[in-house]
């Protein structure tokens, strides 16, 4: 209980501050200092009655027991009266052994309480304890002067006022903390849910596996004169008596045997069409149709190339922050995957969890515009957040306080991009001049024809001061976005000319760059196995790069202007609000082979496939009315988090679960 008093009189006070109630707050100071029950804090109380009593105040000893008992043991019932007498007589005894020193105080303590001790039977014998000269050596006295006796009476004492603070009502205040172990609780349950789920997910793939290959290898059969016929297949009848484990085993082998033979079939069939498959076998026509239930129930299948596959992903739930109130400029998860910081156009952050609950844990309102964030490295809990006027601020958000606010430039004043080093030590930071346009204007607004000037930076995170700065070619320009490889040996940028730069990290200095776009680069990100990176810009194409040839294409794809920009929401009266990209355009699952991008009505997930084969729709997730302006993907085991964020301030969290294959 001590422990939720202290801390709820720090919330207290921090409120007070908040509200900037100064004189309320100089009040439950000295009220606080002048509590005499500590705070609910047992060996407070236990020191201020040993401090009297070393003092020889038997004035304030008596008010103090006096207090205690109108405040807390008035409240007891009678049946644990004799119990508080006989912890006061103990402590007067306490006191009387304590005097024994000065025997003035002695005098002094029987002249004050002989009309209340006098009618008392246990302390007839102890009047004459002011004329015994060694009263430590008479019987009727030594026990009390043992250090045994003082430990046990102040361990009792101790002990019955930690019970009686236990049991007392507590407001509701104070009662967080078993609100905190019982989130706790729910956070660990839910975790175990989630293991468990996982589990039986990975059983029902194993199990729904192995009816694949019992319905499926009977037409491949048909067709190889020289695999056994799907009879073979069959699992024969097993009774719960004796099983032979000779036949077990040799089931199995003939079993992995057919499983091999068939996927070399596979390898050799050559593609058929849809129609030769229907007039060969229409029963296998039949099984490849895509299964039309909903993708969060069900496991969809679809048919490539003749075989039918199943879809990666399923939607096992999609939910709603809805704390903004303005477009979305950017939505990133954490390191760790547990913390989401969220900016939308009007400069207000939020920092949200979503497990087990979506739960907001901070809110920044900035009086100065905020144009970009990035959360830190090490530790996670930082984060980097670039205004409009010049200045980086670096933000705790456990603590809920700023720590730093760095001054960038002045002639640069727009913090477009931050990027965060892996190893916590540094930080890039892409700054531009002021430009005619904002990140949100009407349809009506032109576009600057000429690139924006700008300049990127490195800082220092520890002495929280700039490093160097990157020489720019041809010319300084604006860098709209930036990212580090897995190590950060290596930084690609993204700029307002079309260009890509690609920067050594060990020798601060441009390795390649090349002319990627028309128009500007809004979105660059390394691949999952970081020989390439893949960039959106402003003419509508998605390209992967190969960062060992410098300019070369390796995929090119078109996307449409719903996952490119400039974003239009369409309002009353013929207005159209027009956001140029800010965040995160695309993000990549764990392993690199699929994209989520951005689209009318959210999100979109595509399978990366060779160039000439385009990209390959496999999951749309919907859930939005606006135009989606950013979107993150956040991977832990086989369980993914997408993020997809829209104009109208709405944020979905899509949970989906990998079908591995």
């Amino acid at each position: 209980m001590a422990s939720a008093v202290e801390r709820t009189d720090d919330l207290v006070r921090e409120y007070l501050i908040y509200r900037g109630f100064t004189s309320t707050l100089k009040h439950l100071d000295s009220e606080i200092k002048a509590d005499k029950e500590k705070g609910f804090r047992v060996d407070k109380i236990i020191d201020q009655l040993q401090q009297l009593i070393q003092s020889f105040d038997l004035t304030g000893l008596k008010e103090y027991w006096a207090y205690l008992d109108r405040r807390l043991f008035s409240r007891l019932e009678d049946v644990y009266r004799p119990t508080v007498n006989k912890l006061r007589t103990s402590l007067y005894r306490f006191y009387l052994i304590h005097t024994v020193q000065n025997l003035e105080k002695t005098q002094e303590f029987f002249l004050k309480q002989v009309l209340e001790l006098q009618a008392q039977p246990e302390w007839r014998d102890w009047f004459a304890l002011p004329f015994i000269p060694a009263p430590e050596q008479n019987p009727s006295f030594s026990p009390y002067f043992s250090r045994q006796w003082a430990d046990t009476f102040l361990v009792s004492l101790h002990n019955f006022l930690s019970v009686l603070f236990q049991s007392s009502p507590q407001p509701v205040l104070l009662s967080f903390d078993s609100e905190v172990q019982r989130i706790k609780t729910v956070q660990e349950e839910n975790e175990e849910l989630r293991q468990m789920l996982f589990a039986l997910q990975g059983e029902w793939r194993q199990k729904k596996d192995e009816e694949m290959v019992h319905h499926k290898l009977a037409p491949y059969s048909a067709k190889a004169k020289d695999l056994p016929s799907a009879k073979d297949l069959k699992m024969p009848t097993v009774s719960t008596a004796t099983v032979d484990l000779t036949t077990g085993h040799s089931r199995q082998r003939r079993q992995h045997d057919h499983e091999k033979e068939r996927k070399e079939l596979l390898s050799r069939l050559p593609q058929q069409s849809s129609e030769k498959k229907t007039d060969s076998d229409p029963d296998a026509q039949t099984e490849a149709l895509p299964d039309q239930t909903d993708s969060t129930n069900q496991t969809r299948v679809c048919e490539v190339g003749g075989a039918s596959v199943e879809q990666p992903f399923i939607k096992l739930s999609q939910e709603e922050y809805a704390e903004h109130h303005s477009s979305i400029m950017h939505c990133k998860v954490d390191c760790s995957g547990r913390r989401v910081a969220s900016l939308d156009v009007d400069g207000v952050v939020k920092v949200w969890a979503f497990n087990p609950v979506m739960q907001t844990k901070a809110t920044i309102m900035s009086k100065s515009p905020l144009l970009s964030l990035e959360w830190a490295a090490k530790p996670d809990r930082l984060l980097l957040l670039g205004s409009g006027v010049g200045t980086v601020k670096l933000y705790d958000t456990e603590a809920k306080k700023s720590l730093y606010e760095m001054s960038i430039d002045d002639v640069h004043p727009r913090i477009l991009s931050l990027a965060c080093s892996p190893s916590g030590t540094s930080f890039v930071c892409a700054a531009a001049a002021q430009a005619a346009h904002s990140g949100v204007a009407t349809e009506g607004d032109a576009r600057v024809s000429a690139p924006v000037s700008g300049q990127l930076l490195l800082w220092d995170t520890k002495t929280v001061k700039q490093q160097l700065q990157f020489a720019l070619e041809p010319g300084p320009v604006a860098i709209n976005c930036t990212g580090f490889n897995h190590n950060g040996n290596l930084l690609v940028t993204g700029a307002a000319d079309g260009m890509i730069r690609l920067f050594d990290m060990q020798r601060y200095e441009s390795a390649l760059s090349w002319k990627a776009h028309d128009g500007e680069v809004y979105s660059v990100e390394f691949s999952y196995d970081e020989n390439t990176v893949f960039s959106i810009g402003e003419d509508g194409k998605f390209v992967q790069w190969n960062i060992h040839r410098c300019g070369v294409k390796q995929s090119e794809y078109s996307l449409s202007q719903d996952a490119v920009g400039p974003f239009v929401l369409s309002g009353y009266s013929g207005y159209k609000q027009v956001q140029v990209p800010r965040g995160r355009l695309f993000a990549f699952d764990s392993e690199g082979q699929h994209v989520l991008t951005c689209s009318s009505s959210g999100g979109v997930i595509y399978r990366l496939n060779k160039a000439d084969a385009g990209l390959e729709s496999v999951l749309s997730l919907g859930g939005h009315k606006a135009p989606v302006v950013t979107v993150d993907w956040c991977s832990a085991m086989d369980c993914g988090t997408c993020l997809t964020a829209s104009m109208d301030g709405k944020i979905k969290l899509s949970t989906l679960l990998a079908q591995k294959p």
